[in-house]
This record gives C-alpha cells, structure tokens and sequence, in this order.
C-alpha cells in the first residue's frame, strides 16, 4: 500500500529540475518553504576553495548548513546551489579563513561579499547598528524639532 503524501511534501528533485529560470525559482520557493527557511537575498553566490579546505577533517560547515545545502561526495565538500539560502553559518563555522566565499544581494539592493567569520561579523553588527539608528529616527525626534516646539511654546 502507498503511503499518500501530504501537500506540504516537496519531491525535491522535480522542483529543482525542469523549466527555465522562472521554474527553477519557483520549485526553490517552494522547497524552502518546506524546509522552513526563508530568503532574504535576491540573489548570491558561494564558492568553496578545495585546495585549502580540510573538509574531511572538520565538516563543521556541514554541520552549520540549515538547509543541507553542503554534503559530502568523493573526498570533498559539494554545494547544491538551489537549497543554499547565502546565510553565511558555513563561512561563520569554517575555521580556514577565505575557505568559502559568499557574494549575496539583499532586497534593497546591497551587495555583501564575505569570506572569514570576522567580516561576517563585522557586516552583522554594521547592520544591525543601522537598523537601531532608523528605529530612533523613527521612534523620537530630532533635537531641532524639539528646541522649536519648545520656542514655540514659550511663546
């Protein structure tokens, strides 16, 4: 008897196999969205140094993948681009400096290039510091406003 498999199944080799670009990202939506990972890239891109990797010896970027994206085949470590999600954990995890290279575009346009836990990092706490500084902009106002609303009020 076979089993019925329920709709939010995803038969990954279908998805990412087929059509054009168009398909493509398609079925990569929808398999993320299966592996409960979301996008927040428009596009990136990693490459993985063989020569200096000691992918047999650690395998902590395996490890660190959330959507399995890295394996292991003949002696060294494989991406399959359509689950990788350019989150940037393998490049944290690496413990060989400029072993994995990642380039990634974020939604406003931005484009990060990283490939040692310190610039990963270092982009890490550039951002979130920038997204303090609007959520304040946004949150109280600016000392001219204030000293005019106080003049004004004086008056």
């Amino acid at each position: 008897m076979r089993k019925k498999s329920k709709p939010s199944d995803a038969d990954m080799v279908g998805l990412l196999e087929g059509g054009g670009k168009k398909a493509k990202r398609m079925g990569r939506g929808e398999l993320l969205g299966a592996l409960g990972a979301e996008e927040f890239f428009v596009e990136g891109s990693i490459v993985i140094n063989s020569r200096i990797c000691h992918g047999v010896e650690c395998r902590l970027c395996i490890k660190a993948c959330p959507t399995n994206a890295l394996f292991w085949r003949a002696g060294e470590i494989v991406l399959m681009e359509e689950l990788c999600i350019y989150c940037g954990a393998c490049v944290l995890s690496c413990i060989i400096d400029n072993c994995i290279k990642i380039t990634r575009k974020r939604l406003t346009g931005e484009v990060e290039t990283f490939s040692k836990p310190k610039d990963f990092l270092m982009q890490q706490s550039s951002l979130s510091a920038r997204k303090r500084l609007e959520r304040i902009r946004e949150t109280f106002t600016s000392s001219e406003d204030y000293l005019n609303r106080k003049k004004k009020s004086k008056s």
